[in-house]
């Protein structure tokens, strides 16, 4: 094996200088060769070259416009190339550079199937220069199949971790090669502006195949019933129709998703949970969308930061004030950090759900100001739909040269849209929202039984109307963001009722078993799981089968559990956890009477279902499953 080793450097331009390096790497590696790059940056070389590399190296390419050290590469083969070549030509550059000029065309050897190791590649040298001449002929033979079959419909994403130079260079291979190839594509960009040419869900409906040419994590969920083949955009770049071709032979489905039009409840409960999670997400719109979008980002951080304040309390309830002990810095890591980041990732994430990338900075910028001012989660909301307009319009409005669209997504949007939220969020919103955030809190601290009472049905009513949808996450949501202010009433309330329409379901399987199928009873063992782990959405597949005879009892159950709760001033300090956060000292008050309420939910749901399914036998339940 040769072992190469090159500089790259673009005086005018890095990215040049990386796609350069990138190049080289990927096609010696193709053929066979070792290589090691170092790139020249203004600031100096990265990844420098060691004496040893250098010394035991076959052959040196220099690909770059910089002045170099010429005297380190005394007695060795020096190449000299500029990194345009070294990006457009890189194959030619590297066979001539080591040597190796009977090698096969550079087309040729770009194939992954025809980049053998070097020594073979040297021997399957004169099939490849005889075949032009035979080819015609069979090829015409073997025509027929592919020119019978309609053109294939492709659509395809491309997202490098910069989002500028090979997102696009990607994008422009894939849709020439489709195009020598007669099929149809569309390549939606995910660039540092956000996404360009968006797929639509007709256009995705349509589609044979999916390609995903992307260094960066691109989600699938809008691909869940579509074969998907995954590759790199460096692959897509060097070998459009390669990675076509391939795409058509070995896309596989991201998931089993498919399931008919009729919800089933089957062994799979988990499954079948996350397939209905996923239908619920393609089918949010508008603000209601970018709302879940900022609460699902922001429900980690709450919770890690929960947890580690409910673990602080393990050692006392005011053991946290003794500086220097476990439980201070468990509660620096979670009231002080992760608490602190609640309101600016809510806001940041909102934002980027309306703006893409381009609205991620003013959002976080937005939410930390309104955590500054006071004004809570409330302010985190009004901070990151502002972000997110304000720098969706900026994106569309402002029109620059196209050797100058890079500095939008860095400079020019971050700056003019977080400038734009601050001052609204100084001088306009901050203020009052600030003021109904605080006369909130009074009103909860200073509630009456009755009033407390009340909200508890309201919140645990919520939490099983859609069971994971948009009223469970509006009552979620609400509760979490009082946590910030100290106010604990609510969350205890809301995960109570949260447990229990799973809870009573997987009861009910196990106490009226004439009124379920086998499948629905296995499903009601894993129901009950996903119920004491505070996972409401365990008991959708029953939902979404028999609507009219399992949310009406799950209301109820939840409502009262709700209102049990906060009855007996239940207080929560960690966002999540179910019944397994019982077992923290200190982290839920009123323990026994806590779990009393989640237990009189449970029986009044399991109670109502029963009431409401009529019995029946092992047949009819069999074939009313299928």
């Amino acid at each position: 094996m040769k072992k190469v080793v090159a500089v790259t450097g673009s005086r005018t331009s890095a990215a040049h200088t990386a796609m350069a390096a990138e190049a080289l790497e990927a096609t010696a590696d193709m053929l066979g060769y070792d290589i090691r790059v170092e790139r020249l940056g203004p600031e100096g070389a990265s990844d420098r070259l060691s004496e040893v590399e250098i010394r035991n190296a076959d052959v040196v390419i220099l690909a770059t416009d910089q002045p170099d050290d010429q005297g380190r590469f005394e007695g060795k083969s020096v190449h000299r190339a500029t990194p345009g070549e070294a990006i457009r030509h890189t194959a030619r550059l590297l066979r001539e550079a080591a040597g190796d000029r009977d090698l096969p065309p550079v087309a040729e050897l770009a194939s992954p199937g025809t980049v053998p190791p070097e020594p073979q590649a040297g021997r399957s040298a004169p099939p490849p220069a005889a075949s032009p001449e035979p080819a015609p002929q069979p090829s015409r033979a073997a025509a027929p199949p592919p020119a019978a079959e309609a053109p294939k419909r492709i659509v395809a994403i491309t997202s490098c971790p910069t989002g500028i130079a090979h997102t696009f260079m990607a994008a422009e291979a894939l849709n020439k090669a489709a195009r020598a190839m007669g099929h149809q594509i569309k390549v939606e960009t995910q660039g540092s502006v956000g996404a360009g040419n968006p797929l639509t869900p007709e256009e995705i409906e349509a589609a044979d195949v999916v390609i995903i040419a992307a260094d960066t994590n691109v989600a699938l969920d809008r691909f869940s019933n579509k074969r998907v083949y995954s590759t790199s955009t460096g692959r897509a770049l060097k070998g459009g129709k390669e990675v076509i071709a391939t795409a058509f032979e070995k896309a596989e489905m991201p998931g089993d998703g498919g399931g008919g039009a009729r919800p089933a409840v089957g062994r799979n409960l988990a499954g079948e949970v996350e397939r209905l999670k996923a239908e619920r997400s393609a089918q949010r719109t508008g603000p209601y969308k970018h709302l879940m979008t900022g609460v699902s980002y922001t429900i980690p951080v709450v919770v890690a930061g929960g947890l580690a304040i409910a673990l602080s309390f393990m050692f006392g309830i005011d053991a946290a004030n003794e500086e220097g002990s476990l439980a201070a810095a468990l509660m620096q890591i979670g009231g002080q950090a992760a608490f602190a980041l609640m309101v600016p990732v809510l806001s940041g994430y909102i934002a980027f759900s309306i703006a893409d990338r381009p609205g991620l900075a003013p959002g976080l910028i937005g939410g930390m100001l309104a955590s500054q001012i006071g004004a809570g989660f409330l302010g985190g909301l009004a901070s990151g739909f502002l972000a997110g307009y304000i720098a969706y319009y900026l994106r569309s409005w402002i029109r620059l040269p196209q050797n100058l669209e890079g500095l939008k997504p860095v400079l020019i949007i971050p700056l003019l849209a977080s400038v734009a939220v601050g001052l609204l969020m100084i001088y306009v919103v901050g203020t009052p929202i600030a003021a109904i955030l605080s006369g909130l809190t009074t009103w909860l601290s200073g509630m009456t039984s009755t009033n407390a009472v009340f909200l508890g049905l309201l919140l645990g009513g919520m939490m099983a109307v859609d069971m994971g949808g948009p009223v469970n996450k509006s009552a979620y949501t609400f509760a979490v963001g009082l946590l910030a202010s100290e106010t604990y009433l609510p969350m205890a309330a809301v995960m109570a009722a949260g447990m229990t329409p799973p809870l009573g379901l997987a009861l009910a399987t196990m106490i009226a078993k004439n009124r379920f199928s086998p499948d629905e009873r296995d499903a009601g063992k894993a129901a009950g799981v996903l119920g004491i782990s505070f996972i409401t959405e365990g008991a959708i597949p029953f939902a979404a089968k028999d609507p009219l005879r399992v949310i009406p009892p799950a209301i109820v159950g939840s409502a009262l559990t709700g209102a049990l709760s906060m009855l007996f001033g239940c207080m929560l300090r960690a966002p999540h956890g179910g019944i397994f956060v019982l077992g923290i000292p200190n982290a839920v008050t009123n323990v026994g009477l806590y779990a009393l309420a989640i237990v009189i939910g449970t029986v009044a749901t399991a109670g109502l279902v029963i009431v409401f399914k009529k019995p029946g036998t092992e047949a009819t339940l069999g074939a009313e499953a299928a």
